[in-house]
């Protein structure tokens, strides 16, 4: 089992105000202090769905770098929207003993993954499509297609550092 990091109590409802609707207070569970796998995948899932339009009045597409928002923060989960451009993407990471959940909701977003002792693996996610995991797991995404896309990315316990591997085969486990 992991333990969350200390959260300063000042940010622990924050929410984006563009956003600040009470159908995204209400799926944030404040009062949840770690959530499951299962639990994000349906968060990301709804967020993604339920705030389609909204989402698209807040995300920016920079062809220099990549780009995010926070859209919420509680004790025991994290809400982000990431943008992509066409062949940006991330390095080999894990998520500092989080398990995560990422819906895709717009393009296409390629993937290499790893456990422990297993095999790089890669997937293809598209619109609409939502992968969740624990906190074994290292991966890798990019945007391989030629058109933009957009995800929202949920991590409990929130605020854990990110570490990147020089490779995927160098992710031994938390």
């Amino acid at each position: 089992m992991t333990t969350s990091l200390p959260v300063n109590l000042k940010h622990t409802n924050d929410i984006h105000p563009s956003v600040d609707v009470p159908l995204i207070r209400e799926a944030v569970c404040p009062e949840r202090t770690l959530w499951a796998p299962a639990e994000l995948r349906e968060l990301t899932r709804s967020v993604a769905d339920a705030m389609a339009t909204p989402l698209l009045d807040i995300v920016r597409f920079d062809p220099q770098q990549r780009w995010w928002t926070r859209l919420a923060l509680t004790m025991g989960v994290e809400v982000w929207l990431l943008s992509w451009a066409p062949g940006q993407g991330t390095e080999p990471h894990d998520h500092g003993g989080a398990s995560g959940s990422f819906t895709v909701s717009i393009g296409e977003l390629g993937e290499e993954y790893r456990h422990p002792d297993g095999p790089v693996r890669t997937a293809q996610w598209r619109a609409g499509e939502t992968v969740a995991f624990g906190p074994e797991r290292a991966h890798r995404l990019r945007n391989h297609s030629t058109r933009p896309a957009a995800s929202v990315h949920a991590y409990s316990p929130p605020l854990r550092p990110v570490r990147e591997y020089r490779a995927l085969t160098d992710f031994v486990g938390v």
